[in-house]
């Protein structure tokens, strides 16, 4: 199966410099080209994408407040390290945000467009089926962009503009694949997807909303118990390292 490598998530020409930056950076965020703890040089960055500094310090600015990047006193601007509160909180948000998307989902879509979500869940298991075997960093994205736009796709055909605007605007999907990156998070059960949109397309909201939590809270446990050791080696953290067993990391 051959794997497109122009899939977009964003707009194909940014408004503003700053625009322009801001997702040449949070690209190679979700790449995993820039881990957590890289340092970010406003002035290197500028001169490689050929723009003035104001631009970019505008970009990383927006970026932290993303969480996605970090800035400190005499320590200057890094990538982050999600925390496990953190996690736990956006998971929270996103499963509150997306339970409601998949039940109204239920309600509103098409039979064209119940159609075309199992056709990309579909698609998509076969891609993460691939990612569990292959260490491909372009397949990586590739398959974390699908699953952005499956899920994109699901809050659109829920025929409520706010609550898609809300998914957006909280960064839910663009965080779970950021600490998905952090933490290496590979490989999924099979047909994990296909199996979450048969619900989805199915004809009871209560249990397309049921199936929306738990696709969203599968795995958290362990991602967190992953975050903990990583953050151990965090320069801010050397000294107040959590213990695993202190943290309460019910998916809940």
């Amino acid at each position: 199966m051959a794997i497109s490598k122009s899939t977009k998530f964003e707009p194909d020409f940014p408004s503003s410099l700053s625009d322009k930056a801001y997702l040449l950076i949070r690209e190679r965020i979700l790449r995993g080209e820039l881990r957590p703890g890289d340092v970010l040089s406003a002035r290197r960055l500028a001169k490689e994408f050929e723009m003035s500094l104001v631009p970019v310090s505008q970009a990383l600015r927006r970026l932290e407040s993303d969480k996605l990047v970090e800035s400190r006193p005499r320590a200057g601007t890094r990538v982050r390290m999600p925390n496990p509160e953190e996690v736990r909180g956006q998971c929270i948000v996103r499963e509150a945000l997306e339970a409601q998307s998949a039940r109204l989902c239920c309600v509103h879509a098409t039979m064209k467009e119940r159609l075309d979500l199992m056709r990309m869940a579909k698609h998509l298991d076969t891609l993460y089926d691939r990612f569990g075997r292959d260490d491909d960093p372009e397949l990586q994205y590739v398959v974390h962009t699908h699953h952005l736009e499956l899920h994109m796709r699901i809050a659109e055909y829920a025929r409520c503009v706010e609550l898609k605007d809300a998914i957006e605007s909280n960064q839910v999907l663009i965080y779970n694949w950021f600490f998905d990156v952090a933490v290496k998070r590979r490989s999924l059960p099979t047909g994990f997807h296909t199996q979450l949109l048969q619900a989805v397309t199915g004809s009871n909201p209560l249990m397309a909303d049921q199936a929306m939590r738990l696709h969203v809270q599968y795995g958290v446990p362990d991602t967190l118990q992953l975050i903990v050791p990583q953050r151990a080696n965090d320069w801010r953290l050397r000294r107040h390292t959590i213990p695993a067993e202190n943290l309460n990391i019910s998916a809940k």
